[in-house]
C-alpha cells in the first residue's frame, strides 16, 4: 500500500532511542523499582519555594506559557551577570542541544565528539544526517587534545564536550577548557554542557564570554535544582547565536509550570547550595560503598558517581542486571572501556543503604 515517505535521511535510521526509561523496564519486568539511581536525577526535590510556585501555577495552566520565557531569562541573565539578548531557554539542555545541530550542521558535516559521551546529543547529529565522528576517552576524560585534533583534520563544524561529564563524572579545569577552545577553528562551535556545572569545582567553570561566536554555554534546572521533569534547560552565547535560536525554537514549547518553578528555583540559591551539599555527601557515601567491596570509585564532580568493576565489562554487566533484578535502578556507561563500570546517581541514605544491601547480594554469587 503507498504511503507518505519519509526523507532518505530518516529511512535511513535505525529504530533507536538513546535511553531506555525507568519505566519502560518496570513495564518490561512487571515491577517497580525500589530505587532510581540511574537517571541522574536529583532526589532531594526541588526547592519547597518552587514546588508551592508550580502549585499555585497549576490553577492558570489554561494559559499559555509566556512565549519569550522574559521573567526566566531575566533572572538568568542578571543571575550571570549577562544581557538578556545573551540567554535562550528551551525544553531542557536536549532541546536546544538538536536546535543547536539544526542551526550549525548540514547533511554530511562533520561534527566530533567523545566515544561514549552523552547519547542523546549523537541522536540529534544523526538524525540531521550529519557525520558524527568519536575521539576515546583517555584516563576516563575527554580527550580535549584529541577533540581539537579532530576537529582541525576534518574541517568540523561542532565540537561537543561536556564538563563535567557523563557518564564518568570527571572534568578539566576551566584553563584547559579554554585552552580547547583557542584550538579550535573559528568557524568550528564548542557545544559546551555544563549540566552539571552546580555540582563542579568553581575552578572546573570558565568565565562567561558572551563576546566570543562559538561557543555556547548550556545549563539545566533538571540536576541539582531537582526539576528534571519540568524540562528546562538554557543557553548562554553571543547575541547573535541567540537570535538564530530565536529562529528557529519552539516558541511555545516550555510549559507554565515548569516556567514557574524554574524561576522560583533559581531565587532559592540557599536551598541549592543545601542540596549541593547532599550531592557532595551521597558521592562520599557512593565512595565508601564501593571501597568496601573492593571496588574503586571514580573521583566524580557531577551527581553521580561511575564505580569501577574491574576488567572488560562482563562484571559490571552482571553487576548492573543483579542491581536492576533486585530492584535497583542504575545504568552503565555503553562502550568500552567506559563500561567496566556501573554509574549510580547521588540519593538519600535510605537510597543508598537500598543500593547497598542490593550490591551485596549481587556480588556474593559472581
Amino acid at each position: 500500500m503507498a504511503r507518505p515517505k519519509f526523507t532518505d535521511i530518516v529511512a535511513a535510521l535505525p529504530d533507536f532511542v538513546p535511553f531506555v526509561g525507568p519505566e519502560a523496564q518496570e513495564r518490561k519486568q512487571g515491577y517497580s523499582f525500589r530505587v532510581r539511581l540511574g537517571a541522574n536525577e536529583s532526589v532531594f526535590g526541588p526547592s519547597p519555594k518552587a514546588i508551592a510556585a508550580m502549585e499555585a501555577a497549576a490553577h492558570e495552566n489554561w494559559k499559555y506559557a509566556d512565549p519569550d520565557n522574559f521573567d526566566l531569562r531575566s533572572a538568568i541573565a542578571a543571575h550571570h551577570n549577562v544581557a538578556l539578548s545573551n540567554v535562550v531557554v528551551g525544553e531542557g539542555i536536549d532541546g536546544l542541544l538538536g536546535l543547536t545541530v539544526r542551526m550549525f550542521a548540514a547533511p554530511g558535516d562533520a561534527i566530533i565528539t567523545s566515544d561514549g559521551a552523552y547519547p542523546t546529543f549523537n541522536f540529534h547529529v544523526v538524525s540531521h544526517g550529519a557525520a558524527l565522528i568519536k575521539v576515546p576517552f583517555v584516563d576516563d576524560r575527554e580527550d580535549l587534545i584529541g577533540l581539537a585534533t579532530s576537529a582541525r583534520k576534518h574541517n568540523a563544524r561542532i565540537v561537543y564536550v561536556s564538563n563535567p561529564n557523563n557518564p564518568m563524572g570527571t572534568w578539566w579545569p576551566a584553563s584547559e577548557i579554554a585552552k580547547l577552545h583557542a584550538a579550535l577553528p573559528a568557524q568550528t562551535l564548542l557545544v559546551l554542557d555544563e549540566a552539571y556545572a552546580d555540582t563542579a569545582p568553581t575552578n572546573a567553570i570558565p568565565e562567561l564570554d558572551v563576546t566570543s561566536a562559538n561557543i555556547i554555554r548550556y545549563r539545566t534546572f533538571s540536576k541539582a535544582y531537582g526539576l528534571a521533569g519540568a524540562r528546562i534547560g538554557y543557553a548562554i552565547a553571543d547575541e547573535k547565536t541567540i537570535a538564530g535560536f530565536e529562529r528557529v525554537r519552539n516558541h511555545y514549547g516550555i510549559n507554565r509550570v515548569g516556567q514557574v518553578g524554574a524561576l522560583a528555583a533559581l531565587f532559592d540559591q540557599a536551598y541549592l547550595r543545601g542540596v549541593v551539599q547532599e550531592i557532595s555527601a551521597a558521592r562520599e557515601a557512593i565512595t565508601a560503598i564501593a571501597q568496601k567491596h573492593n571496588l574503586s570509585a571514580i573521583p566524580s564532580a557531577a551527581n553521580f558517581v561511575a564505580i569501577d568493576c574491574g576488567g572488560r565489562g562482563q562484571k559490571a554487566e552482571q553487576v548492573l542486571s543483579g542491581l536492576l533484578e533486585a530492584g535497583v535502578f542504575v545504568r552503565r556507561p555503553g562502550v568500552a572501556p567506559l563500561n567496566r563500570c556501573i554509574r549510580v546517581s547521588c540519593g538519600r541514605g535510605e537510597d543508598l543503604a537500598i543500593f547497598e544491601q542490593a550490591l551485596t547480594s549481587v556480588l556474593a554469587v559472581l
